[in-house]
């Protein structure tokens, strides 16, 4: 395929690329990603989950993980601090009588003291301080990151020499921030693996969602490297790069 016709297929990918909630099914069957982590998250938040806790996912995104538990509505609550995710949530939520707040701030969750039994949060910002705030007494915080080194080898290879967005997000340094506040760390684990891109147009979607890790990057700017990438897929069949993820439980 020509060059004019490879720019104009991956700025249709540009031009399009959003996200709705964290649903990523525009690039479904053209990437892989998180399938083969040594943990499961989802499991591990349901050994500990019983009908009868209080519970809060903060940073929910589109509410997508929370629902699936199928907690009691009248249990639940979440914090969303993204502003379409936010009116998502309204709309998906609150019709159910889940407690929905708008949230952007960490620091500062809009709800009393020792209010919950269980507090989750995937992929998104939190303050361990803030967290045992919430917590009662024995409660659980189970989270899932997104790691400093995230991407790093593909970032690498359209944007050389970008800063890292979160250099401090990694196992060894956030550990001590939770025994800090008081938690007691039930679980902590850290994993590099592989993602694989199939296509260019997959991966010029993906950069443009994922913005905080790949700041200022175009099809323009970036077009040569692409083209790169391009030979790459054609010689081995996809594109790889690591994804960083780490675990902690902790309990208060």
């Amino acid at each position: 395929m020509d060059r004019a016709r490879l720019r104009s297929i991956w700025e249709q990918e540009e031009k399009i690329a959003h996200i709705h909630g964290w649903d990523f099914s525009h690039i479904r069957g053209r990437y892989e990603s998180e399938h083969d982590l040594p943990w499961n998250y989802e499991k591990l938040v349901r050994a500990y989950l019983k009908h009868s806790m209080n519970i809060l996912d903060y940073d929910t995104g589109g509410g997508e993980f929370l629902l699936s538990l199928k907690h009691p509505y009248e249990k639940t609550a979440a914090t969303e601090g993204y502003s379409p995710n936010v009116k998502l949530c309204a709309e998906k939520l609150l019709p159910l009588g889940i407690d929905l707040r708008e949230c952007s701030d960490p620091s500062h969750i809009p709800f009393e003291d020792e209010t919950f039994d269980l507090i989750l949060n995937r992929h998104g910002g939190f303050d361990a301080a803030e967290i045992f705030r919430l917590l009662r007494p024995d409660g659980m915080f189970i989270t899932e990151q997104v790691g400093g080194n995230n991407d790093r080898d593909l970032v690498e290879m359209v944007l050389p020499g970008a800063d890292k967005p979160f250099p401090h997000l990694t196992l060894d340094e956030q550990r001590p921030v939770f025994e800090g506040v008081g938690f007691k760390i039930v679980r902590a684990e850290e994993a590099y693996r592989p993602i694989k891109f199939y296509d260019v147009g997959a991966f010029v979607w993906f950069a443009h969602v994922i913005e905080w890790e790949f700041p200022d990057f175009s099809v323009s700017k970036c077009f040569e490297r692409l083209l790169k990438m391009q030979e790459i897929i054609d010689r081995y069949g996809r594109l790889e790069g690591t994804i960083h993820r780490y675990l902690i439980a902790a309990r208060k």
